[in-house]
């Protein structure tokens, strides 16, 4: 028996870390397992069945390490391997895990930032070619027109901490620019990958006046704490320690660094292998 259930929070990499530091400031009390699978980031250009497999292999082990309930805080995984989990994998492993993502939460309330009824989404290609946030918007939101741009250099910058440099900047520029010509009623744009609020200001700064940019940590967050309230029933599963464990298929050297940058306080990693 595992004497800690912690909430498990996995990525592809990183950018599951931003989503973690907002959960963690809203719901301190608990003890948390991350697990970044930095040796096969990123996730993005994967196949449909590549990212699942690896998805699943991290859910795993994040339930054989205690975890009863697993945010994936990865907007690929959330939308290429999350619902084929939740309904092949979830009744052989037990019906008292859960398994929940990023993509439904922010669908659900983002229609509430548009005054003109259009959001932009940026994302991986993943993400973008799966279509699901225009879908998922659609179910809350079916006034709200969607537009979809994937911007394939981001995460590739970020995870190799270039995105102050000038390269980052200028593709930056280029795929908002490409984003905002699909429609001039784009008055939204939400970060569609939890890697890209580390180029949030430069994003801001190659924004028009009137356009806002919506970031997920917090939405996730506050979904979260909203879940646990409304299933006492997992609720009642997670250990209540304050421990915070990460865990790396990669460098834990190079996750300690990066890191650091995303989480906004000091991370020590241990390497495991899937």
């Amino acid at each position: 028996m595992q004497s800690s259930h912690p909430i498990g929070i996995f990525d592809s990499g990183f950018g599951g870390l931003t989503v973690f530091k907002a959960i963690k400031e809203r719901l301190p009390q608990y003890d948390y397992l991350y697990l970044g699978d930095n040796a096969r980031a990123p996730y993005g250009d994967r196949s449909l069945d590549i990212v699942y497999e690896y998805t699943l292999q991290a859910v795993e082990w994040m339930f054989k390490k205690g975890c009863p309930l697993i945010i994936l805080a990865c907007n690929t995984a959330s939308a290429e391997a999350l619902r084929k989990i939740q309904m092949n994998d979830l009744p052989r492993m037990g019906a008292e895990k859960r398994v929940l993502g990023v993509i439904r939460p922010t669908a659900e309330i983002i229609g509430q930032y548009t005054k003109n009824k259009a959001v932009g989404v940026l994302g991986t290609h993943g993400t973008i070619e799966s279509y699901v946030y225009p879908v998922e918007i659609s179910e809350f939101y079916p006034d709200v027109q969607v537009y979809q741009h994937a911007c394939p250099m981001w995460v590739p910058m970020i995870e190799n901490n270039e995105h102050h440099s000038a390269a980052a900047a200028h593709f930056v520029k280029q795929d908002l620019d490409k984003l905002l010509q699909q429609s001039e009623q784009i008055d939204t744009i939400l970060l569609g990958c939890t890697h890209y609020p580390l180029l949030l200001d430069t994003i801001k700064a190659n924004l028009p006046a009137g356009v806002q940019v919506i970031t997920q940590g917090e939405i996730v967050a506050d979904s979260l704490a909203d879940y646990l309230q409304r299933h006492t029933e997992i609720e009642e599963q997670l250990s209540r320690g304050k421990t915070v464990s990460f865990y790396t298929t990669d460098s834990t050297v190079q996750f300690d660094k990066h890191g650091t940058a995303f989480f906004g306080e000091e991370v020590h990693a241990q390497h495991i292998r899937l």
